[in-house]
């Protein structure tokens, strides 16, 4: 993704994601979400944890009155005039593309299909918005095949637009999201990089679900029709390449400007080597 560094088509591509197993975000405790779509949302303190426990109908009397929110079970077409963002931190801009003639480079030890695979699986495994979205999931098919589409899973690799690791996040890119959520994720420390290319791959999850979906987070891939810009996960593999504002423009509709990074990693989903180790 050019957010989070210059993808390389299914093989090399720099990025990394900052903070360590410990380092987990989430929003806040006692932060009240707020029901106006233009409101902005709380800091996230500990993106990661576990979501609270609701009590049950029996220990608490308000709780059998509280239906929850009922879930879709067909697939449903983004809006046409999208909601106003309920994001209003936003991402920097990606930058340009390097010149074609650049090499990457690498640095640091690299690791291990293992340590690649145990870090991408526990960023997948995350609940990333306990309080205002604990629905949001992150296949870990999808984190996989962009870590394998960004990078080939190469930890130590740095693009030529300064993406890092094996996610490809740029420096900046990181810089935000720890502002955002009160983190210090190491970009350079490769499971942190797992974790802030789930991190982002979340937060585009929820800022072009509340936009165009409302607030329905399934990234599920039969949701797909032929169109690229039916659904919200193609949105999602989209944006994490071309930025939230090429994708999701405000006040038009979905656009999916780079179709043919989506139909490689929507393939690498299910055909990806990668998928074995």
């Amino acid at each position: 993704m050019r957010h989070c560094g210059h993808s390389g088509g299914g093989g090399a591509g720099p990025g990394r994601a900052a903070g360590g197993v410990a380092g987990r975000f989430g929003e806040p405790s006692g932060s009240a979400v707020p029901e106006d779509a233009s409101a902005t949302p709380s800091a996230v303190e500990s993106m990661g944890a576990a979501p609270k426990a609701t009590p049950s109908a029996s220990a608490s009397p308000s709780a059998a009155k509280r239906s929850p929110k009922p879930k879709r079970t067909t697939a449903t077409a983004p809006r046409t005039v999208p909601k106003p963002p309920t994001e209003k931190q936003v991402p920097p801009d990606p930058p340009k593309p390097p010149a074609s003639d650049c090499k990457p480079s690498y640095k640091g030890d690299q690791a291990s299909r293992a340590q690649a695979k145990a870090a991408l699986t526990e960023a997948a495994g995350r609940t990333y918005w306990p309080t205002s979205a604990p629905d949001i999931r992150i296949p870990v098919s999808l984190i996989k095949a962009t870590a394998w589409q960004e990078s080939g899973w190469q930890s130590n690799i740095v693009a030529c637009d300064k993406g890092i690791g094996l996610m490809q996040v740029m420096p900046e890119t990181a810089s935000w999201m720890n502002q955002r959520f009160g983190q210090s994720y190491d970009v350079w420390d490769y499971r942190d990089n797992a974790y802030l290319g789930g991190t982002f791959l979340a937060w585009l999850t929820k800022y072009i679900g509340d936009m165009y979906f409302d607030a329905d987070y399934r990234l599920d891939a039969d949701l797909c029709t032929a169109e690229l810009d039916s659904c919200l996960l193609n949105a999602v593999i989209a944006a994490y390449n071309y930025g939230h504002g090429a994708v999701a423009p405000e006040g038009k509709p979905l656009n999916i400007p780079n179709a043919s990074y989506v139909r490689n990693v929507r393939a690498l989903m299910t055909e990806c080597v990668c998928l074995g180790f």
